[in-house]
């Protein structure tokens, strides 16, 4: 009995070494709404969580990083097991990392500045459950509906909201007791390295793939809409994307198009499936807008004969990695099973955004995506999400 004894005060007191004291972890609240066409739609008490890997991580009882500039601090981390008895994960200050939320809404600030000093925040958060553990959305056979505004989110910029397949618990384990409630677990189908995966020490670097689902990626300037399936570690980086720009229609979406993207705007995505069901094998994409009360139609492309949403038939054919990952089918399975609803701003030092807003996708130059650009000439860039609402076809919407 003594022995038993000592060993479940044990693991309690590695439980609590990998939670920290220092900071209390408050999630900004940010009500949804989940709707049915029989029942209307049903307020949801989600917040936001931040990811793991932006937080401090330090030892126990004290000061010291666990994290240095080159990866681990291998005196307290040479291996998982003790790194999670050494190591603490602290709460956030969410107004710090340029996060902020009002009644329904959420904002991300890509730059902050505070007397003269502009810091690149860049956050990612996820949207959580009452329960401790992610909102998992499954869509498959359903809609998801917010408004946004897009405005000052200039070329180069990527104020995205999209699925990952992730654990819902966050990893939740003895070893990560902090599991979701600390943005633990995150993977993409870019199959990221982090030091941190699902909320324990990544001691062999390893990639951290899953099925990933973009439902938008953009700025004032492009938007794309593109499912990236996987199987195992092996997944679909590039995608069959829709990107209106990019199919021949340049004057759809932007300051002054079709879509106006100096105004807000309402964005529903569908996931139709072959049996209209929400068991079924996921068959198409499509995308409408609101925009002043108006319901607008997808852009329909020039270039792949009136194509106006993402098909099976189409992703199959013009994209040979989503074909031998099953397509729509794959992306459809991870709908149905369910996902996690992840909102974050960013820009990319490597590629300036081109893939998404310069040449043959949209009409920004080469260069306007440089980060230091963006940083000294419009460092106030930022995107709002709000009005969050997911559930039966036709049920989020009215105009």
């Amino acid at each position: 009995m003594i022995a038993i004894t000592a060993f479940v005060a044990a693991i309690s007191l590695v439980a609590a070494q990998q939670i920290g004291n220092y900071t209390p972890e408050v999630h900004p609240l940010l009500p949804t709404w989940k709707c049915t066409t029989s029942g209307g739609c049903v307020q949801q008490n989600t917040s936001i969580v931040l990811d793991y890997n932006y937080r401090w991580i330090h030892e126990v009882g004290g000061y010291g990083s666990c994290t240095t500039s080159s990866g681990v601090n291998a005196t307290l981390c040479p291996n998982e097991a003790e790194c999670s008895q050494k190591c603490a994960v602290e709460g956030v200050d969410y107004a710090g990392y340029g996060i902020a939320t009002s009644n329904d809404s959420l904002t991300l600030h890509q730059y902050l500045q505070n007397n003269g000093t502009t810091s690149n925040e860049s956050p990612r958060v996820y949207l959580l459950g009452s329960d401790g553990n992610y909102e998992m959305l499954q869509l498959l056979g359903q809609e998801l509906r917010y408004d946004i505004d897009v405005s000052t989110v200039v070329c180069g910029e990527n104020g995205a909201l999209y699925l990952s397949e992730m654990d819902p618990t966050g990893g939740r384990s003895q070893e990560n007791p902090a599991g979701a409630n600390y943005g633990a677990g995150y993977c993409d189908a870019q199959c990221p390295v982090e030091t941190w995966i699902n909320g324990t020490l990544n001691t062999n670097s390893q990639g951290y793939c899953c099925n990933e689902m973009d439902i938008w990626e953009a700025n004032a300037n492009a938007t794309a809409l593109t499912p990236h399936p996987c199987e195992g570690s092996t997944c679909d980086k590039s995608g069959c994307g829709f990107n209106p720009y990019a199919q021949g229609d340049q004057s759809f979406y932007g300051n002054g198009g079709t879509v106006n993207t100096l105004q807000p705007f309402t964005v529903i995505t569908q996931f139709y499936t072959n049996d209209n069901t929400t068991t079924g094998n996921l068959t198409e994409i499509r995308r409408l807008y609101i925009q002043n009360g108006k319901l607008i139609p997808n852009a329909v492309s020039t270039s792949t004969s009136g194509l106006d949403s993402i098909t099976a038939s189409w992703c199959s054919s013009s994209d040979s990695v989503a074909s031998s990952l099953g397509g729509l089918t794959t992306m459809g399975q991870a709908l149905g099973k369910g996902m996690v609803l992840v909102f974050s701003i960013w820009n990319d030092s490597g590629q300036y955004m081109n893939w998404l807003d310069s040449g043959s996708n949209g009409p920004c130059s080469s260069t306007a995506g440089n980060p230091t650009t963006i940083e000294s000439q419009t460092p106030g860039t930022y995107v709002t999400f709000s009005n969050i609402r997911w559930g039966d076809i036709g049920s989020t919407f009215s105009t």
